[in-house]
């Protein structure tokens, strides 16, 4: 997930595990050092550890230290359980340890050497190899007090302090935080387990005048990422001069500039007169620790960082925000579902609810696309620097001052990283011990703080999924929520963004909203560096003439209060006359609470010669298709156009449906307009000529100029057909994609499934037709590819009519309709492409 230009591709990433060499710095004279060891596959959990030797050449100084011995990926051995008495402590041990939620760490070991990590009662719990760096991570540890690690050689045994295993909520007190201080610039802070992240303190920019925190204070936010966000000189600086994040560096090249991706704290929160704190999630950058992608210990690294922020004599109120899109947008979900006290509000855009539902295996089937170019792209961070990791972090460690030997420091762990790859590849269905924690929709339940959020259901990195979970804000009154058709970046578009000045300054700043002259008369610029789009102007907030007294912020609270909790910001990319895909929405429709109550509903049956109607056919009858992939682009952006999705008319390629690779069903014209706000369920009687097979849905509009615009699809493979009638609707199918509810389809007899269509508010006009279409998953996303069953060999049979009659149910919003407004021109929407109209093989 990504903004500015961060998406570098699919390239394969270098699988940890494997023999390497590391480089040392070049200030040191150097020796070498050759280690046996044993090394591990590419799973990095305690229950994918596969054992192989290796011999694993250390380039170091003199003195073999950490600080020569940093570049890329060779594991050691797993801990394993054993049942015996530890050996008896002789020695205090130099190396260090340890204990966080459910882990224990350990570092500055010896590489080879065994650890044993021991319980309160000398009782060995695991064993585990320190890796090249001296290194070792014991997870899935008991919550407990007492343990040890230790080490023998020969006779002598050394041993650690006891160490605590700490528990997920169990927090930290108020003083532990107010100890800590911040300074302007970068800073490294010890988490609760400690383990240091950077933090990176940026003043700011008032009435165009560079603040600093000795002027404070100022209301602050947060943003936490495991993107390059820490780094810290100044983006706004560098774009004045010209200046790029590259390496090395030169009078154009800073490799300490921050990714354009964290532009909200790096750029447009300090121009608005906040102060930020970018936080570098643990295991990237120059944060210690190992990274594991939204495990326990990195979501409440969220509670930390709140409450350290908050405690800070600049930060107003002693409270704070969190902002962000995409991955610093997801993070806001997991730090606000711990609750920390000093929370005032989240600000997330372009999210995911789940990295297995919504991102990673849509249907249950795996995203190759972008999900796997993503991971992989994490993996790449998370190598130790100066060999590996990030760009700032490489310049970061080749410094001799102290800043510079910290983050160096940091990277001892970062062998110890979990592979998230393998992690991917080797979970085909959603393991709860696996996934559940790191689910945002697990800990949207839990937020008491005010949420602003926004997204967009064409999304084409993060995907459509993540209203599912906003259903569980229901019981926080003070949520406000704002959906349109787009992609990533449109989350940041003019339709949004003065609301979001408006939710920070009145509930993390308590002062009236004003958005500065400089950002308005800028804001046409910005949105063409960042999306290289045209886009409505930057309205100035309807507060912004009142004068900023405790009284007016309070009745100005009020008025937002007001604001509807829903808002359904329709045909944005048509607001512009005369520039199509110009981001913006031209007209909304509000609700007061998601799922839409209003919401109706609505059976479409399939039928004869690809009609879709409201009656069920009375005879039944049976269409049948071969899925195949390989019949056309994999994705719709592809070759040149592979980064235009945010671009105002991206160069789609999304082609039609081959003859007989595919079916589609149409309704007749619309008498009037019909409206839908929400998920929708494809429900299938199927034959297949295989055990098993994967299916795509793709709703589209057909307009009456012979235009078809898409609209959303979903996914399913067969096999994972299972719902969970506890969370499953008529509009909602819910698979539960256990492995033990996994089923092959039965032979020659027809079988319900049902198919969930992502969520998506669109507005079928008048005179155009609802059509959907089932096909082998590919061809309707810009950069999704799925790593699907179907070879152009299986054929599917669909049951029509009678008994067993499929259907589409659509949900209609009663009472709604387009407002009056024209249908727009076929290229305007924003992330959803247009094509001329051909009928599937089967007449729909």
């Amino acid at each position: 997930m990504t903004m500015g230009r961060r998406l570098r591709g699919g390239s394969p990433i270098r699988q940890l595990g494997q023999e390497s060499i590391w480089r040392a710095s070049a200030r040191n004279e150097l020796d070498q050092l050759t280690v046996w060891g044993v090394g591990l596959g590419s799973g990095q959990s305690d229950r994918h550890h596969t054992e192989r030797k290796f011999l694993l050449t250390i380039t170091a100084p003199s003195r073999i230290s950490f600080a020569a011995v940093v570049t890329a990926a060779a594991l050691l051995a797993p801990a394993t359980a054993l049942a015996t008495t530890a050996p008896k402590v002789t020695t205090k041990a130099t190396f260090k340890a340890g204990g966080s939620i459910g882990q224990v760490w350990v570092t500055d070991a010896t590489a080879g050497d065994t650890l044993i990590l021991a319980d309160s009662h000398s009782k060995v719990i695991k064993t585990g190899t320190a890796d090249a760096a001296g290194s070792f991570i014991f997870r899935s540890v008991k919550v407990a007090t007492g343990y040890t690690v230790r080490r023998q050689t020969g006779r002598v045994v050394a041993g650690t302090s006891k160490i605590s295993v700490l528990a997920a909520g169990k927090n930290p007190s108020s003083t532990h935080y107010k100890g800590i201080k911040l300074v302007e610039g970068l800073n490294y802070v010890k988490m609760r387990d400690g383990i240091e992240l950077a933090m990176t303190v940026r003043p700011p920019k008032i009435n165009g005048v560079q603040k600093h925190m000795t002027d404070g204070p100022f209301p602050t936010i947060i943003e936490h990422s495991g993107y390059e966000t820490a780094a810290p000189h100044d983006l706004f600086a560098s774009i004045a001069l010209g200046v790029g994040k590259c390496a090395p560096a030169s009078p154009t090249c800073d490799p300490l500039l921050p990714d354009s991706s964290t532009s909200i704290g790096a750029l447009i929160a300090p121009m608005l007169g906040f102060a930020t704190v970018s936080v570098q999630m643990r295991g990237s950058g120059c944060s210690g620790g190992a990274f594991d992608l939204f495990d326990l210990p990195t979501t409440y690294d969220g509670y930390d960082m709140v409450e350290t922020v908050a405690a800070q004599s600049w930060a107003k109120g002693h409270k704070v925000g969190m902002g962000g899109i995409s991955f610093s947008g997801i993070s806001q979900m997991f730090a606000a579902g711990t609750n920390p006290p000093h929370l005032a509000g989240i600000t997330p855009m372009s999210i995911t609810d789940d990295t297995y539902t919504s991102t990673g295996y849509p249907g249950g089937i795996w995203n190759t696309g972008f999900a796997l170019s993503w991971i992989s792209q994490r993996m790449d961070d998370a190598q130790p620097a100066p060999a590996g990791g990030q760009m700032w972090a490489k310049a970061m460690v080749a410094r001799s001052d102290v800043l510079g030997q910290k983050c160096l420091a940091n990277q001892k762990l970062r062998l110890q990283t979990q592979d998230a790859v393998a992690q991917s590849r080797e979970n085909p269905y959603r393991d709860p011990a696996l996934f559940t924690n790191r689910a945002a929709a697990t800990w949207v339940s839990k937020i008491k703080a005010p949420v602003f959020l926004v997204g967009s259901f064409q999304d084409e990195q993060t995907g459509g999924h993540f209203p599912e979970a906003l259903g569980d804000l229901k019981n926080n009154k003070n949520v406000w929520l704002s959906m349109q058709n787009g992609v990533h970046a449109d989350s940041l578009g003019p339709s949004t963004i003065t609301r979001w000045v408006e939710f920070l300054s009145l509930f993390v700043g308590d002062q009236i909203p004003k958005v500065p002259a400089s950002v308005i008369s800028l804001s046409s610029a910005l949105y063409t560096q960042l999306a290289d789009s045209a886009a409505l102007p930057v309205a100035q907030s309807r507060f912004a003439t009142m004068a900023n007294t405790p009284a007016n912020v309070a009745a100005a609270k009020v008025t937002f209060k007001r604001d509807p909790r829903v808002r359904l910001l329709m045909d944005n990319g048509n607001a512009v006359s005369g520039a199509l895909g110009a981001i913006g929405a031209p007209w909304e429709l509000d609700y007061a609470a998601w799922p839409i109550t209003q919401v109706a509903p609505t059976t479409y049956y399939l039928g004869a010669s690809g009609a879709l109607t409201k009656t069920a056919p009375g005879s039944s009858s049976t269409v049948a298709y071969t899925g195949d992939p390989s019949a056309r682009p994999l994705m719709t952006l592809h070759g040149a156009g592979s980064g235009d999705a945010w671009k105002a008319q991206p160069r789609y390629d999304w082609q039609p449906l081959a003859s007989g690779k595919g079916v589609g069903f149409t309704t007749a014209a619309l008498a009037s307009d019909v409206v839908i706000g929400g998920p929708s369920s494809l429900d299938l009687y199927l034959k297949s000529s295989a055990p098993n097979t994967d299916l795509q849905v793709t709703m589209s509009e057909v307009r009456p100029d012979g235009e078809e615009t898409y609209v959303q699809n979903g996914w399913l493979r067969a096999s994972h057909r299972k719902l969970n009638t506890a969370k499953s609707t008529s509009l909602d199918p819910f698979p539960t994609h256990l492995a033990a509810d996994a089923a092959n389809l039965p032979a020659n007899v027809f079988t319900l499934v049902r198919i969930p269509v992502f969520p998506v508010a669109h507005a079928f006009r008048v005179g155009s037709k609802i059509r959907i279409t089932v096909e082998a998953p590919g061809g309707d996303r810009p950069s999704w590819n799925f790593q699907t069953i179907e070879n152009g060999t299986i054929t599917n049979t669909i049951s029509i009519g009678g008994v067993q009659a499929s259907r589409l149910v659509l949900p209609v919003i009663t009472g709604a309709n387009a407002k009056g407004t024209s249908l727009p021109a076929p290229t305007a929407l924003r992330g959803e492409p247009s094509r001329t109209y051909l009928a599937a093989s089967n007449g729909g």
